[in-house]
């Protein structure tokens, strides 16, 4: 007695069995690895990333001096600026990934990327501003939200439309606190702050050329510690 038999699928042609070869070799190809953050940092510019943290700054805070709606995102080993064009709906402590490709803007390190390679997570992770001195806002602390307090060393200075800047030193080092016309301060309140004045503020640590600097991303970030003597 012969077995049952069954009818077998038809081969694959030639041309189907290189479309489908030619699908996987594609997605094998748009898929990156997450990397760390300190990680993605030290490849080089041109490199594609993806990279994953919580929102340290939101989109479009520092439209006024980047010229575009960026973002910031940290994770436990860096921070990083995410350059976009377009402005995402979502704000601090939100969890993404992106993947984009390393520059660097006035010596900022950035991620360019365009919104479709923002991936939102669920659930949202705030971060606290590192500790630093002002001496120490330098290229290992760069991209991180941090906190700052000192003296105020330099009067106020207009550098709009693109912000306002202040100069402080906790007796470590002077350094810059570039306020972003576009983070909402009132420029009035910081015309009126004077030196000798203690301030504090958090910040993303950025660059801009070869000076270093903490841009607050909202009016709270920044409080007046005592009166000028």
């Amino acid at each position: 007695m012969n077995p049952t038999s069954f009818p077998s699928s038809p081969p694959l042609s030639r041309r189907s069995a290189l479309t489908l070869l030619g699908a996987f070799v594609l997605a094998l190809a748009g898929c990156h690895p997450v990397l760390s953050i300190e990680d993605a940092r030290s490849r080089s510019n041109g490199s594609e990333v993806t990279v994953e943290g919580s929102v340290t700054v939101a989109p479009g805070t520092f439209s006024s001096a980047l010229g575009d709606e960026g973002f910031a995102i940290q994770d436990d080993t860096g921070g990083l600026y995410v350059k976009l064009e377009e402005k995402l709906s979502f704000g601090p402590g939100a969890r993404v990934r992106v993947t984009g490709k390393l520059d660097e803007q006035n010596q900022l390190r950035i991620l360019k990327g365009v919104p479709e390679d923002v991936d939102l997570k669920s659930g949202t992770e705030q971060v606290s501003p590192k500790e630093v001195t002002t001496g120490g806002v330098n290229e290992s602390v760069e991209g991180q939200l941090i906190h700052v307090s000192g003296a105020i060393t330099q009067a106020f200075q207009d550098d709009s439309p693109y912000g306002y800047k202040l100069y402080i030193d906790d007796g470590t080092g002077e350094v810059q606190v570039f306020v972003h016309v576009s983070a909402g301060f009132d420029k009035a309140a910081l015309q009126a702050l004077t030196v000798g004045q203690r301030i504090a503020v958090a910040g993303l640590a950025a660059q801009y050329e070869t000076t270093y600097e903490v841009a607050p991303r909202m009016p709270s970030d920044l409080s007046v510690q005592n009166a000028a003597p």
